[in-house]
């Protein structure tokens, strides 16, 4: 159970009733976290940055995105946040657990590995792929989307928030999870 609960709408402020509504707008739907997060509109406007550094990596297709960020995920250990990519993933038409990983999706999946493991100690192939691959700008919007990514996961799992219903048919598998 959440260490803090979502938001309650007919008693929150106006001004969370307003991030709530606009969030709704712009994304069609509301998570546990975000239901959380908006006990604080500056924080869900912060943890939502996600989206904006997404718009700025046009130059990764989807499934690289979504492979970078379950890896993340799924060192960090945040179930919601695995579980979430697992259903992007499924919904496009892919099986996680039988991914063929392109060369630029293998780079992504090891260096979210990585960043999670040790910040400090990124292995110089992975940076040696990521700048023959990727220009300046797109190397400072993908660390800066990785640790968005990253406080996503932490938070999810700090908060222990309250999983998401309609997560639960693209859970990880019992005997999934433990490897």
């Amino acid at each position: 159970m959440s260490h803090i609960p979502k938001i309650d709408y007919p008693t929150a402020s106006e001004e969370v009733r307003a991030a709530h509504d606009e969030e709704v707008r712009v994304r069609g739907r509301m998570t546990n976290m975000k239901r959380t997060l908006l006990h604080s509109p500056v924080a869900h406007r912060i943890y939502a940055e996600w989206f904006t550094l997404r718009r700025e990596l046009q130059a990764i297709d989807d499934r690289s995105i979504w492979i970078f960020s379950h890896a993340i995920s799924k060192a960090a250990g945040s179930k919601i946040a695995i579980t979430f990519f697992r259903r992007a993933l499924i919904t496009a038409g892919f099986d996680p657990e039988a991914l063929t990983l392109s060369e630029e999706e293998a780079l992504l999946d090891a260096f979210g590995k990585a960043i999670v493991a040790n910040s400090n100690a990124i292995p110089a192939e992975i940076w040696t792929g990521l700048k023959a691959r990727y220009d300046t700008k797109t190397l400072v919007d993908l660390v800066a989307f990785a640790g968005i990514m990253l406080a996503t996961a932490v938070f999810n799992n700090v908060v222990e928030i309250d999983f998401d219903p309609e997560l639960e048919a693209f859970a990880e598998t019992a005997a999934n999870s433990s490897s």
